[in-house]
């Protein structure tokens, strides 16, 4: 159900030419575009050059016709919505990063088995995003930023960091306690997933990092 109000919510924006001045990225891109087997719950865009002085109040004039705006803010770094539809049962979050980052980019069909819609947009690449949950992580130390590693590493997107900051990472995961792989991981994850990664754990991606920082 959410990913049909997400794919709807990108539609829109395809159609109102916002999307040609941001790009689709963080963990709900990675999985309505390359398949992520976790839940996301918001959309988030980065910017490759400055928006519009008019961006935000376009946007929400634009979003306004279609939806119940529950917050809204321009703030120094990012621009925020909260929407609502009474076609479905939840909010959903945009945030749109307005720092300039230096990044590749990659068109990319957005979709859900879940919906008929598709959407074809432009969206992080790959191995910006692994740099991107790599800086995530090492922040603010969240499991699903480690799944989100191992999914792409899986994917052949390699994990590009000085030994230091790979062995940091490594001793990061191997701190994690049980309870968030079955709880904190758990709850974002379908019942095979979730058996998978209480007994596994990280495997495949912890056994990379051995190799690379011994």
């Amino acid at each position: 159900m959410q990913e049909r109000f997400e794919l709807e919510v990108l539609d829109r924006l395809n159609s109102g030419k916002f999307l040609m001045q941001i790009v689709f990225g963080g963990g709900t891109m990675l999985r309505l575009c390359h398949g992520l087997e976790r839940f996301s719950v918001d959309l988030d865009f980065w910017v490759i050059k400055d928006l519009e002085l008019e961006f935000f109040e376009n946007m929400k004039a634009y979003l306004a016709k279609h939806y119940d705006i529950k917050d809204s803010a321009k703030k120094f770094y990012t621009i925020l919505f909260e929407l609502k539809s009474p076609a479905y049962p939840r909010s959903l979050k945009l945030e749109i990063r307005r720092e300039v980052k230096n990044i590749h980019t990659e068109q990319v069909i957005a979709y859900s088995k879940y919906a008929n819609t598709q959407v074809f947009l432009k969206a992080v690449s790959l191995s910006d995003m692994m740099e991107s949950k790599l800086e995530a992580f090492l922040d603010r130390q969240e499991i699903r930023d480690v799944f989100d590693m191992e999914f792409l590493f899986k994917r052949g997107v390699s994990l590009e960091a000085s030994v230091d900051t790979l062995r940091e990472v490594l001793g990061l995961i191997n701190a994690f306690p049980r309870r968030d792989y079955t709880v904190k991981l758990g709850s974002l994850l379908e019942k095979e997933q979730r058996e998978y990664y209480s007994v596994e754990n990280f495997k495949i991606l912890k056994g990379a990092l051995m190799r690379q920082v011994s």
